[in-house]
């Protein structure tokens, strides 16, 4: 069964960090654009950070540039985001999806251009792993 499973969310304080994980199963990573999205209680869902299917290639919203890091373990099959100086503000459902890695010319599909792709065409989301941040 092809899926992506996340986890490793969690309640913590403001300027706290934690890893979530996206595994794969049913599938092999290694040609696949992978992307973290998230979605806060009465907002629509938005995209967090992708990475290309080479890991040369990576996307963030501005809001999370410099305190989240994406990166992905082929051998393991999984990518990851670390969140550091984690805000109440990134309080949300995580969720992970893929897209293809190579356009049909062939050519490696950029991590922006991935996450703009799954943002629009994906619809296989999972359960996500929640995230809350709050003193």
């Amino acid at each position: 069964q092809v899926q992506l499973v996340e986890s490793g969310g969690g309640l913590v304080q403001p300027g706290d960090s934690l890893r979530l994980s996206c595994a794969a199963s049913g599938f092999s990573l290694d040609y696949y654009a992978i992307g973290w999205f998230r979605q806060a209680p009465g907002k629509e869902r938005e995209g967090v950070a992708s990475i290309g299917s080479s890991t040369s290639s990576t996307y963030y919203t501005d809001s999370v540039k410099g305190r989240f890091t994406i990166s992905r373990d082929n051998a393991k099959n999984t990518v990851y985001l670390q969140m550091n100086s984690l805000k109440p503000e990134d309080t949300a459902v995580y969720y992970c999806a893929r897209v293809y890695g190579r356009a049909t010319n062939g050519a490696l599909v950029t991590a922006y251009d991935a996450m703009r792709a799954m943002a629009q065409t994906y619809n296989r989301w999972g359960q996500g792993t929640q995230v809350t941040v709050s003193s």
